[in-house]
């Protein structure tokens, strides 16, 4: 154990902050930082308001915890937000709907100078899972992180010997703009790697240095937070074997380059086995920032006793690229229903389009109703005719097999989709023509390519609740794409929010309407 606390104490002294949960405070505060040398205001979580950071405290727990994150909203910078949501990405909220997070679907905003308890267990889930505001486009200045639960046995422990908050990294976009302000479909200003970077032109600010001891074996959990590029991920001179992906075990697979799209993790080992010197760590989105130049895109791996100093390492030159297809997850692999196309209870078809700045699936744009989803079922509503908002809302019987056909090639390509309260099996990925009934990948954000893919997955109705399914570009969900699967909705409607949910709403609805200015005040 001594090499790993030695691994933890170089974290601590490059500014890496002590994991919390998971019982804890966040405190949700504005707070001046220049991430990649450039100051603005950002919307930030802590443990305290003192410690508060970007990206966010990592929240950990283990397999069977009880989560009890109390969300204390602090914000007064008029150029954002005021009011605030969590989404706790990934974690399935079985019993618990009411503390998913969207906003308009499981709850009202929490309003500024007031706190709301997320009380809520996982306890069949462990793995890699991240955290976001989900109101409006507000994780884009800066209200993310990640969340991690530990699996005392996890099948894999013996591919590993480190695995703690010095082995997670964070791939983010960073904009100099507030989001309110920043147009429709802004382009990133900085990629941030663990929440250090630089933009062109911009400061030789410090890069994000991650430590590793020659001869150690690390479990490193791979979290993209991004609010719209892809990221192709990787490390010169070393390979990653991928065990994990969207927090459930896979077979093992070994590539050298990873694309990740907004919302995806994966968990990778890397053999610090090279010689003792300074890696390039490479996150290059399908967007600007283009390229490495002056260290754009990149962080440090740096093994214990090289020098202080950048690398001066190359790519490969032709790096094997994971593959989706070639994921499979290690434990109850097959998709349900019949091994064929539409071979389901409940086929869906989403047409997406785009007109007049909007998105719109099956004809109808998502606007986030006053009244939430689940009030709306808790108050009586039990069909699709009476659910807000019209056309956006489908129900969906308990106990049935659900397929998803999206075909690619619609405006903003490619779009990463993520559904709240499941993980789906891909059975048709992007990129591929075959559907794979047998074994294919179990995750929670896919992404449907570009034109000639039909992306297609499978889910049952197995967990109640109204659950959103978006896309994971922020500025695409503000515009209205994203759509709700209100399961189960008998059951839902005999589920017990709390008091403190029931007052969200009477609270936010007497403040008066928020509309960030572009000067703060």
């Amino acid at each position: 154990m001594h090499f790993e606390r030695l691994v933890l104490l170089f974290s601590y002294v490059s500014g890496a902050l002590a994991a919390i949960g998971p019982v804890a405070d966040l405190h949700i505060v504005n707070k001046q930082i220049a991430p990649d040398g450039f100051t603005r205001s950002a919307v930030l979580a802590g443990s305290t308001a003192e410690h508060a950071q970007f990206p966010g405290p990592l929240i950990q727990g283990s397999k069977g915890s009880r989560f009890l994150l109390n969300v204390i909203d602090s914000l007064t910078d008029n150029t954002m937000l005021k009011s605030t949501s969590i989404h706790w990405h990934g974690i399935f909220q079985e019993g618990s709907s009411w503390a998913d997070g969207p906003v308009g679907v499981t709850q009202c905003p929490i309003a500024p100078s007031h706190s709301f308890l997320y009380d809520f267990q996982a306890p069949k889930q462990a793995g890699t899972f991240w955290y976001h505001s989900h109101l409006s486009t507000q994780y884009c200045d800066g209200l993310r992180g990640a969340f991690i639960v530990y699996d005392p046995m996890d099948p894999h422990m013996f591919r590993y010997d480190i695995d703690n908050e010095s082995t997670v990294i964070t791939l983010a976009d960073w904009y100099h703009t507030p989001a309110p302000s920043a147009g429709l479909i802004p382009s990133p200003d900085a990629i941030l790697i663990n929440g250090k970077g630089r933009f062109p032109g911009g400061p030789k600010s410090p890069l994000a240095v991650i430590q590793v001891v020659h001869g150690k074996r690390y479990r490193f959990r791979l979290v993209s937070i991004s609010c719209d590029p892809n990221f192709t991920f990787s490390i010169d001179g070393h390979n990653m074997t991928i065990i994990e992906a969207d927090g459930i075990s896979v077979q093992p697979v070994t590539v050298d380059s990873i694309q990740i799209f907004a919302g995806q993790r994966y968990s990778f080992v890397l053999n610090a086995n090279r010689p003792i010197n300074n890696y390039w760590i490479r996150s290059l989105p399908n967007s600007p920032p283009v390229g490495f130049s002056g260290g754009v895109n990149s962080a440090i791996l740096r093994y214990l006793l090289a020098p202080a100093i950048e690398p001066n390492t190359t790519q490969a030159s032709n790096p094997n690229l994971l593959l989706e297809t070639d994921l499979h997850p290690l434990m109850n692999p097959g998709a349900p229903g019949l091994p064929f196309p539409g071979g389901v209870d409940q086929p869906f078809n989403l047409n997406i389009t785009f007109s007049q700045a909007k998105f719109a699936i099956n004809g109808a744009t998502f606007v986030p109703p006053t009244v939430p989803v689940l009030l709306q079922i808790l108050s009586g509503a039990r069909t699709a005719q009476d659910l807000l908002p019209p056309g956006s809302v489908f129900v969906l019987p308990p106990n049935q097999v659900v397929e998803i056909s999206i075909p690619g090639g619609s405006a903003g390509s490619p779009h990463p989709f993520h559904l709240h309260g499941h993980a789906f099996d891909v059975v048709r990925s992007a990129g591929s023509s075959v559907y794979n009934y047998a074994n294919p990948v179990r995750r929670d954000v896919v992404s449907t390519g570009f034109a000639g893919d039909n992306v297609t997955i499978r889910f049952k109705t197995d967990n109640p609740g109204p659950w959103i399914l978006h896309c994971h570009i922020d500025w695409h969900l503000e515009i209205g794409l994203a759509i709700v699967f209100a399961e189960d909705v008998a059951t839902v409607a005999t589920q017990n929010p709390p008091d403190a949910w029931d007052q969200l709403c009477p609270i936010f609805n007497a403040l008066p309407p928020e509309h960030p200015s572009s000067v703060s005040t």
